[in-house]
């Protein structure tokens, strides 16, 4: 049936027989359903239909607010460390704001909060004007912002410099979130609400790469600590999203708190298909048979599912009682939380309107292993 003109809307109201249902699910279901949010009303939604904290939080979306955006540039064109930390000033603050909402409204729950992942590129204006704008901004010539720009760009970011690579060539930047991040939670503390942060490093391939983050992270956080004459609960953990670092999962879990399955893009690595340009083909493959459903909707056991499920299976030799998840886009795919729960994960995220049917997909998968048992 089609309608034509716009159909009126109302809220979704919860209540009455979805919480009766829900309330089932949750004396059967083993996995903590989390939420992939980024925004105060993201969280508010996702709490709404019972998400139980937040698996993936991604600060790179808090960087292209209209207001912020001035700064993130200011920062990457900077040519001097202190220059650049003059951007990072105005930045933390901003981000401060933006956690401690999420602390408030999350109330105790666990916050996973993704550290920059982008390209800096990625960042940068394209047109003539706003280029002439950030020349204003940070004093230069608009030469000198035009050869900076050229100087970010990439034959290939999804393989470039990016993620805890920033972290590397720029310590600082990480510093800052982490920063922002604990000096939230203090606050809240301070509040006297319960606060549980989780920092994400994000393209980890070596043990080594998480070890030198961790540890700029952990002096800052220490420092903190220090000055304010606190001590709170945190973690720090790395997103699995490299084949490399499933192949190396023991080694790397020495150093991690945790393991987030980044499954978008571990999918586009193991595959070599680009998500954003895999609509071309994809549908091709389906038609001739040769992929049963699209690797990015549901996961591949058979191939990322097997890098998966070893990582879990060598980081749980170093460290048996790692706390383990899954915030790529599987998350909220019922297939693909059955494998995940199989593994025996802690916990999946997905976007806040996926929270229900994820919760009861979670349910359903352990009253099937039941009646299994029970033929059995």
């Amino acid at each position: 049936m089609v309608y034509l003109g716009e159909i009126l809307l109302t809220e979704a109201e919860i209540g009455g027989h979805f919480d009766e249902l829900m309330e089932w699910v949750n004396e059967v279901k083993q996995l903590d359903i989390r939420v992939n949010a980024d925004t105060p009303n993201d969280l508010l939604t996702a709490i709404h239909f019972g998400a139980e904290g937040i698996g993936l939080c991604r600060t790179e979306h808090m960087f292209f607010h209209e207001e912020r955006i001035a700064y993130v540039r200011q920062m990457i064109v900077a040519e001097s460390l202190e220059e650049r930390k003059r951007a990072l000033t105005h930045l933390k603050e901003m981000q401060k704001d933006d956690f401690t909402q999420l602390f408030r409204i999350a109330e105790g729950r666990p916050v996973n909060i993704r550290l920059l992942d982008p390209p800096l590129h990625e960042f940068l204006p394209k047109a003539e004007k706003d280029l002439e704008r950030l020349a204003q901004d940070t004093g230069k010539t608009l030469a000198e912002v035009k050869k900076r720009v050229n100087e970010l760009a990439e034959s290939n970011p999804m393989l470039g410099h990016r993620g805890c690579r920033l972290a590397v060539t720029y310590p600082e930047i990480y510093k800052m979130q982490a920063e922002a991040i604990m000096e939230s939670a203090v606050q809240i503390h301070d509040e006297g609400q319960k606060v549980f942060p989780e920092i994400m490093i994000p393209l980890v391939s070596s043990k080594e790469e998480l070890a030198f983050v961790k540890q700029e992270i952990k002096n800052s956080v220490q420092a903190i600590f220090d000055r304010e004459r606190v001590l709170l609960p945190y973690d720090i953990g790395t997103m699995i999203e490299i084949p490399r670092a499933c192949v190396t999962a023991d080694e790397i879990a020495k150093e991690a708190q945790f393991f987030s399955f980044g499954t978008n893009d571990l999918t586009q690595l193991t595959y070599g298909f680009s998500r954003d340009d895999a609509g071309k083909f994809l549908p091709s493959y389906g038609e001739r048979g040769i992929l049963e459903t699209d690797p990015f909707q549901t996961l591949d056991t058979a191939g990322v599912g097997a890098l998966v499920e070893m990582a879990v299976s060598r980081g749980r030799m170093t460290n048996p009682n790692m706390k383990m998840g899954v915030c790529g886009e599987h998350g909220g795919d019922p297939r693909s939380i059955h494998f995940f729960h199989k593994l025996g994960l802690k916990y999946v995220s997905c976007s806040p309107f996926r929270v229900p049917i994820a919760r009861l997909a979670a349910a359903q998968v352990v009253l099937k292993e039941q009646a299994q048992l029970q033929k059995a």
